[in-house]
């Protein structure tokens, strides 16, 4: 999984189905995709093929389930039409991605009229913060994309419009089971059960993977007001002492008294292997990894009060694309109900749709299940909590 993801507002809920459930859910199949592309995309043939076909370039990055997700819905959307085909380019997470964001915003501010990007998946809220800033990204609309009309539109106004979340997925606590009967309920109790299991707990390196970064930022705004989470005014930062406290207090209790594991996987792999009791963890990440047996049957998930972080996939068209027209054509496909069946089958994350658009049959498996997750718009402050967590936690 990728990513850091983006943040929005507080309180969201999605649905979230039991560890049976989602077992279930592998053995479903939704079928192919059958809508219509756009009636525009047939006309964009600018820099196409002889046959008449437009190549959008698709930049994006994530866990190798992200990766095959998409290489599948392309897939898909090939075989029901002729005029648009996608070339998907992975970028890797961290410094990949921030080089793409960077060519993006380097062709804005010189004034060109062209990037060889056509379709950019987004990494969250410094991405965003930089469309405020240049204005690097097109504005989307129902006429462009009419399945966005299938969306919740407070999801488009909380990214200005420039953004499309198309799936999104919460941080959560995995453990094991046999050795954490009763996992804990809130942030204060977890605390105090990483003091009492000194080396049991692990958190990745948050500048590597969003469910540790998820910890970091939940500790450090866990006594703030409630709007905190949506203040990217940085005279804010000066509230941060008692959360970087309380994570220097917790580092000599930490998995062997400091040791913060690379990336998302990190975590999970000790969690695997029995080195750590508990991590927090991305669910669609654990949902997978449960169920193709790559952790524990003793491994279960819940979600603490104050919630963990959670957030979307965003897509986003670059505003010097010369192929708006066929990103917006395969944007449309994503959001069809096929094709978000899809994000739920393989990568076990929640539709970008709304629920009541998906397929009968899994509606039925996520009836009356649910999970809150606060998603945070902080800005350009997520990287300055990074820097300070890098040199009052990493570093002491």
């Amino acid at each position: 999984m990728s990513i850091n993801r983006g943040f929005k507002h507080k309180g969201k809920t999605l649905l979230l189905t039991s560890l049976a459930v989602f077992t279930l859910l592998a053995g479903c199949s939704s079928g192919a995709g059958k809508g219509e592309p756009n009636a525009s995309a047939a006309g964009d043939t600018a820099g196409g093929s002889a046959s008449g076909q437009t190549e959008i370039a698709f930049y994006f990055s994530g866990s190798q389930n992200v990766q095959e997700l998409w290489e599948h819905l392309k897939e898909m959307y090939e075989q029901e039409q002729d005029k648009v085909k996608v070339k998907l380019v992975y970028i890797p997470s961290g410094q990949g991605e921030q080089a793409t964001m960077n060519r993006i915003v380097a062709a804005k501010r010189a004034g060109k009229d062209s990037v060889d990007v056509d379709l950019y998946e987004a990494n969250g809220g410094s991405d965003m913060a930089a469309d405020k800033k240049d204005g690097v990204f097109e504005s989307l609309s129902e006429q462009q994309i009419p399945n966005l009309s299938l969306m919740n539109p407070v999801n488009m106004k909380d990214m200005d419009n420039k953004a499309v979340p198309y799936r999104s997925s919460s941080v959560l606590l995995a453990y094991n089971s046999e050795k954490v009967p009763a996992p804990p309920k809130t942030l204060d109790d977890l605390y105090t059960w990483i003091h009492e299991h000194p080396g049991r707990f692990a958190y990745n390196d948050p500048s590597t993977g969003g469910s540790g970064e998820s910890f970091v930022l939940t500790t450090l705004y866990k006594s703030l007001p409630d709007d905190a989470i949506h203040n990217q005014d940085k005279s804010i930062m000066q509230q941060w002492d008692q959360g970087f406290k309380q994570l220097k207090a917790l580092s000599k209790d930490m998995y062997q008294q400091g040791v913060y594991p690379k990336k998302n996987q990190g975590t999970l792999d000790l969690l695997s292997n029995g080195e750590v009791d508990m991590v927090p963890a991305w669910s669609d990440m654990a949902l997978e990894q449960i169920n193709k047996k790559l952790l524990p049957e003793t491994t279960k998930l819940a979600q603490i009060e104050p919630a963990f972080t959670g957030g979307p996939g965003l897509l986003t068209v670059p505003s010097m694309s010369k192929h708006k027209e066929a990103a917006y054509d395969f944007i449309n496909f994503v959001l069809s109900p096929d094709a978000q069946a899809e994000v739920v089958n393989k990568i076990y994350g929640f539709p970008g749709i709304e629920w009541s658009h998906m397929p009968s049959e899994l509606q039925d498996k996520f009836k009356g299940v649910s999970v809150s997750y606060r998603s945070f718009n902080l800005g350009e402050l997520e990287s300055e909590a990074m820097k300070r967590w890098q040199r009052e936690v990493a570093g002491q």
